[in-house]
């Protein structure tokens, strides 16, 4: 009677099966598993290369059971914002040769909502947490930071448990006012997030703009022309935004927006009212996403630098989860104004 190899041929290989097949001891294999430091680039390569031969897949339970699942929950607010859409590039670009896998949670504006998402990644038994402008509370942040590593992208609220990756959103808007200044204009008024009282963050990103734009109206003798309207950073938000300033006597000739995502809802309400852009309004954008630089938009707009954000808080973040650092760190990125075609001096056509 035949026998049956079927049960030899799936069994499944072993970190046992790729220490030998490298040649390297099992120990070996565990810290090139582990990214562990000190692992020269020679050993990573043979190891990888075993595993890759072999068609080795760890087990992701197992190695939760010895202290890690080598995952990495990432919580933001709006999926539809695309400069999210440049953090995680650069966190999937840092993580993409390591053994880690990155889960998103899409937890909408809410506060509450936000913050059972991340109760929800912590019982997951994730390693670590990369918040992107949290709206959950920040007490409830940085108790959790106490048990899990984690990192706060935007917020500038000094912390001793977290680490932080920040813009100097204050610098970025006294960019924009002075560009603004410097082509004609006086009528200037900013669009930003409402914020969250509720998360008691005392330096969200939007404060931070504000407090930059409100400083460059006043440096150039502004401040009595210097209008904050809030809205969502989101297409509709921005079009709301847009109506409500632009259909009054009043209007302002320029508009910064806290968020490009905005900034094209504010061109859509432009455009519903018969109102030209820059000939009528000069617009400006913040993030420099990939929408900005299109041909029919060429939106004026400063980059903060997403992609390296995202990249910084990957690595701060499995520094912290892999023990190479226990002090929290802080890193601020510097904005540039890139200009395009939606800021002109007013009434240029």
């Amino acid at each position: 009677m035949a026998t049956d190899n079927s049960s030899r041929n799936t069994k499944r290989v072993t970190i046992t099966d790729v220490a030998r097949h490298a040649g390297v001891s099992t120990a070996a294999v565990s810290k090139v598993m582990r990214n562990a430091y000190g692992v020269s680039p020679a050993m990573q390569d043979r190891v990888r290369t075993a595993m890759a031969e072999l068609g080795y897949r760890p087990h992701a339970a197992a190695r939760g059971m010895r202290g890690r699942t080598y995952t990495i929950g990432v919580l933001l607010d709006n999926v539809r914002n695309p400069f999210f859409a440049d953090i995680l590039d650069g966190i999937h670009e840092q993580l993409e040769d390591s053994e880690y896998t990155v889960l998103i949670g899409a937890a909408g504006f809410g506060a509450e909502e936000q913050a059972r998402t991340v109760r929800a990644m912590v019982d997951r038994q994730m390693d670590g947490l990369i918040l992107i402008a949290p709206g959950t509370p920040r007490p409830e942040v940085l108790a959790t930071a106490e048990t899990i590593p984690t990192v706060v992208i935007g917020h500038h609220d000094v912390s001793d448990v977290h680490d932080s990756v920040v813009d100097a959103d204050d610098i970025g808007a006294g960019l924009v006012v002075d560009h603004l200044v410097a082509l004609g204009h006086r009528d200037i008024a900013l669009v930003s997030a409402t914020g969250n009282k509720a998360g008691r963050w005392q330096r969200p990103p939007e404060i931070a703009l504000a407090d930059g734009y409100l400083q460059a109206m006043e440096r150039h003798g502004l401040p009595d022309r210097a209008r904050v309207h809030h809205a969502a950073y989101s297409d509709d938000g921005g079009h709301a935004a847009g109506l409500a300033l632009l259909s009054g006597d009043d209007r302002p000739t320029a508009i910064l927006t806290g968020a490009d995502v905005a900034a094209l809802g504010i061109y859509r309400a432009a455009a519903d009212l018969g109102l030209s852009i820059p000939g009528d309004l000069s617009l400006v954008g913040y993030n420099n996403t990939a929408i900005a630089s299109l041909a029919p938009v060429q939106l004026t707009s400063v980059d903060q630098a997403g992609h390296t954000m995202g990249a910084t808080a990957a690595r701060m973040l499995i520094e912290r989860v892999e023990g190479r650092r226990d002090r929290a760190m802080r890193t601020t990125m510097t904005p540039r104004l890139v200009v395009r075609r939606s800021s002109a001096a007013p009434g240029a056509q």
